[in-house]
C-alpha cells in the first residue's frame, strides 16, 4: 500500500506551489541566563532525542518502500555525546526527554542510554517505538529508569497492519505492549495516525481497546512529514471529526488540564463519560498547538531543530568534537530556541514541508 491510493477526486486540479517566504523577525540579542525561553515567550523543558534514522519498518505515510539512506555511523551522536547534551539541557531547565528514531530499540546500547539519561535527574524518560522489539526489552528498559513507552500501531487487522506497515506484524507489537504493562510502563499510550479511506473505519475499534484494556490511544492526524512528499489535505481525518465520531458511541468528556488553558502536551485529552478509560487527539494539522509548545529535538546527527517542520538548525555534533566547552554548547541550544517562530505554518498557502523526514528528524 502507497500513498498514492489514498482517495483523491479524479482529474481534480492541482494548485500550483506558491512560495512564500516567511521571514524570521529581528530576535534582538540571544538571553545567556535564566529559562529557556524563545521570542515568544514560550519557556521550553522538553527534549526530544532521535538516536538513530534506521527503522525496520516502511510506514506508508513516512518512508517509501525501499527505504532512505542512512546516515554513515561516523555522523551519528554516540552515546557519550547523547548524555552530555541531555545533561547539559537538563542544567537548562529540560525537564523530561523521550527518545525517538528511526526505530530507537534497533540502537544496540538502548538500555545503557536509558539508564544514564535517568541518572540525569530528568522527571522523566520516556520513548517512542513501533514495538517490533518491546516484547523483549521492555523489562531490561523499565529496569533501567524507563517511565513509559508510546507504541505506534495504525491497524487492529492483520492484513491492513503489514499493508500499512509493509512489515512487522500486528501480534508481534501487541505482545510488545502486553510486555510492557507487565514491566510497569503504564498505562501504555498507542499513537494511531489516522489516513481517510486507509484506516479511518477503525477509530471505534481503537477507542474499544482503549476501554477495554486501559491504554490511552492516541489518534494523530496525517503530517506532511513523510519522505516520499506524498502527503495531501484530503487524506487528512480532522481530530473534531475523530472526536465526534468516537462520542457518537461513547459520549466523551474533555479532560482540564491543571492550571487550565490548553497546556502543552501535544494531544488534547478525552475521557470516557461512564470512566472507561481515556483517549486523545494530536490535531497537529487542523488545531495547532503551537502557541504552548515546549519541545526541542535533538537529531541522529546532532543537530538542535526547534520545530518539527522547520529546517533551521544549529549542529551541537560540530561543537562537541571541536572541544566545546559546555558553556558554548548551552548557548547553542539557546540560540536555536531562541530563533523559534510563532507557529509551523501548515497552514500557511505556500507552506513547504521541511527537507528532512520524519524518520531523519526524530519524531
Amino acid at each position: 500500500m502507497a500513498l498514492s491510493p489514498l482517495p483523491v477526486e479524479p482529474g481534480a486540479p492541482v494548485a500550483a506551489p506558491v512560495v512564500l517566504v516567511r521571514r524570521r523577525p529581528d530576535p534582538g540579542e540571544v538571553p545567556t541566563s535564566g529559562p529557556l525561553v524563545d521570542t515568544h515567550g514560550r519557556v521550553h523543558t522538553d527534549l526530544r532525542i532521535s538516536i538513530t534514522d534506521r527503522c525496520n519498518l516502511r510506514c506508508v505515510y513516512c518512508m517509501p518502500e525501499e527505504g532512505l539512506p542512512t546516515r554513515p555511523k561516523e555522523e551519528l551522536l554516540d552515546i557519550d555525546e547523547i548524555v552530555r547534551v541531555a545533561t547539559v539541557a537538563h542544567r537548562l531547565g529540560i525537564r523530561t526527554v523521550r527518545l525517538t528514531g528511526g526505530e530507537p530499540l534497533l540502537h544496540r546500547r538502548i538500555v545503557d542510554l536509558v539508564g544514564q539519561l535517568a541518572a540525569v535527574g530528568f522527571n522523566d524518560v520516556a520513548l517512542t517505538t513501533n514495538g517490533t522489539r518491546l516484547e523483549r526489552l521492555a523489562g531490561p528498559l523499565a529496569a533501567a529508569g524507563l517511565r513509559r513507552v508510546n507504541v505506534s500501531c495504525d491497524s487492529l487487522r492483520p492484513d491492513r497492519f503489514g499493508a500499512v506497515r509493509r512489515r512487522g506484524r500486528l501480534s508481534t507489537v501487541l505482545a510488545g505492549m502486553a510486555a510492557a504493562e507487565a514491566a510497569g510502563l503504564a498505562p501504555v499510550k498507542v499513537n494511531v495516525v489516522v489516513l481517510a479511506g486507509v484506516n479511518d473505519d477503525e477509530i471505534l475499534d481503537f477507542a474499544q481497546m482503549a476501554r477495554e484494556t486501559g491504554r490511552v490511544v492516541r489518534f494523530i492526524e496525517f503530517m506532511p512529514l513523510d519522505a516520499q512528499h506524498g502527503w495531501r489535505r484530503d487524506a487528512v481525518v480532522s481530530g473534531a471529526e475523530i472526536v465526534e465520531r468516537i462520542s457518537a458511541r461513547w459520549p466523551l468528556e474533555a479532560v482540564p488540564v491543571a492550571g487550565g488553558g490548553r497546556g502543552s502536551a501535544p494531544a488534547d485529552r478525552y475521557a470516557f463519560a461512564d470512566g472507561s478509560g481515556e483517549i486523545g487527539v494530536v490535531s497537529s494539522v487542523t488545531s495547532p498547538f503551537c502557541g504552548t509548545c515546549d519541545r526541542l529535538r535533538l537529531t541522529a546527527d546532532g543537530a538542535i531543530r526547534n520545530c518539527l517542520f522547520s529546517d533551521d538548525e544549529v549542529s551541537v555534533r560540530d561543537l562537541l568534537r571541536s572541544g566545546a566547552t559546555d558553556h558554548q554548547i548551552e548557548l547553542a541550544v539557546r540560540r536555536s530556541t531562541w530563533r523559534k517562530l510563532a507557529g509551523h505554518g501548515i497552514n500557511d498557502p505556500g507552506f513547504l514541508q521541511p527537507a528532512r523526514s520524519m524518520s531523519k528528524i526524530g519524531g
